[in-house]
């Protein structure tokens, strides 16, 4: 892919209020992602969707509302939150008859994979920017999430 499409690509990034973009032309493909200053994992750069990728990215949004408001309710414990650093679908393991990668109570240290959240057909492994102890789960596995959404409490030693 030419370097100046995919500085376009970039620019179409910045301009826009999407967090990712996936673009694929004949068998090369380029997946952009932004994250936040807040964010719990870097960006990453990789691989492989149609044109329409703008519009996968932004109909999903409006459907994980309702589980904010949900997780809103109930104040969460003590400790940091682990939010999410992209919209995607949150599971809390590599594949349903594994059990989940934490689970509350469960020491975590920095670099440890707490979920992994699919996103266009691809599952992006979210690490534990911190150590400490896991105090709460706020999304159940199968649960569409948002940019920033959190996740995890953790409770810093």
């Amino acid at each position: 892919m030419d370097l100046r499409k995919i500085k376009k690509l970039i620019e179409l990034l910045e301009q826009s209020n999407l967090s990712e973009l996936e673009i694929q032309e004949g068998k090369d493909s380029v997946r952009l992602s932004r994250t936040m200053v807040q964010s719990a994992a870097p960006a990453q750069i990789a691989a492989s969707a149609p044109p329409a990728a703008e519009s996968a990215a932004a109909s999903p949004a409006p459907a994980p509302e309702p589980a904010q408001e949900a997780a809103g309710d109930d104040a969460p414990p003590d400790g940091e939150l682990v939010r999410s650093p992209m919209v995607g679908t949150f599971y809390d393991s590599p594949d349903p008859d594994s059990s989940p990668f934490v689970e509350v109570g469960a020491s975590v240290s920095r670099g440890d994979t707490l979920c992994l959240i699919e996103a266009m057909k691809m599952f992006n492994q979210i690490e534990s920017e911190l150590s400490g102890k896991v105090v709460a789960v706020l999304v159940e596995s199968g649960q569409p999430v948002e940019f920033d959404q959190p996740l995890f409490v953790v409770k810093t030693k």
